[in-house]
């Protein structure tokens, strides 16, 4: 036998063990994607605060355009400040048994949909009292803002829908709620912060 041919023994060695993240990769893209929406909303608030300023001694809201609805709007922040504290009982009734989850996840989800109704019945009053994007920059702002937060709570909404559905078959994980969830305490907490900056 030639040096060329011969054979060694080779350790066994042992395969690596695979370590949990200590955060979940779909919660760390969602943290990140949240993170850049928190910059993005801070930069039309910004924007706001701005041209607001520079409206210093004349009539805000402009003349001749309507007041946003305050007070209505306040109550309607109450359903979606509850679908908030809601969806964490579900995430407790979720760690506790599965099943138990499925009536405060459908809760939290008609008290969204409830916020995202009333404020699409508001914006139909106020088009029809003549505020639009094009009517003042006070229009113009509202309607982004407010709009760029609707789309982000349709967005969660759908997110939490399609979480119920796989909670309904049983093949929901909390890894999956988990990611849901931080989409919707988003859309939750940012708001009362635009409501203070637009409405008041």
């Amino acid at each position: 036998m030639s040096a060329g041919s011969a054979t060694y023994p080779t350790e066994s060695r042992p395969a690596p063990v695979r370590r949990e993240p200590v955060i979940p990769n779909g919660v760390l893209g969602m943290l990140i994607f949240i993170f850049t929406e928190v910059m993005f909303f801070s930069g039309l608030i910004s924007a706001h605060a701005i041209v607001k300023a520079q409206q210093a001694g004349v009539m805000w809201p402009p003349y001749g355009q309507p007041r946003l609805p305050a007070q209505e709007t306040a109550l309607n922040s109450l359903a979606l400040l509850v679908s908030g504290v809601v969806l964490v009982l579900t995430w407790f009734a979720f760690r506790r048994e599965q099943n138990s989850a499925r009536i405060p996840l459908l809760l939290s989800i008609l008290l969204g949909c409830i916020f995202v109704g009333f404020q699409g019945v508001e914006w139909v009053a106020l088009l029809a009292e003549g505020l639009t994007m094009q009517s003042s920059a006070y229009g113009g702002f509202f309607y982004l803002i407010v709009g760029s937060h609707a789309l982000h709570a349709v967005g969660a909404l759908a997110a939490l829908i399609w979480a119920f559905t796989r909670l309904d078959r049983e093949e929901l994980t909390a890894h999956q709620l988990a990611t849901v969830s931080a989409f919707w305490y988003f859309v939750v907490l940012v708001w009362p912060i635009l409501y203070w900056k637009v409405y008041l």
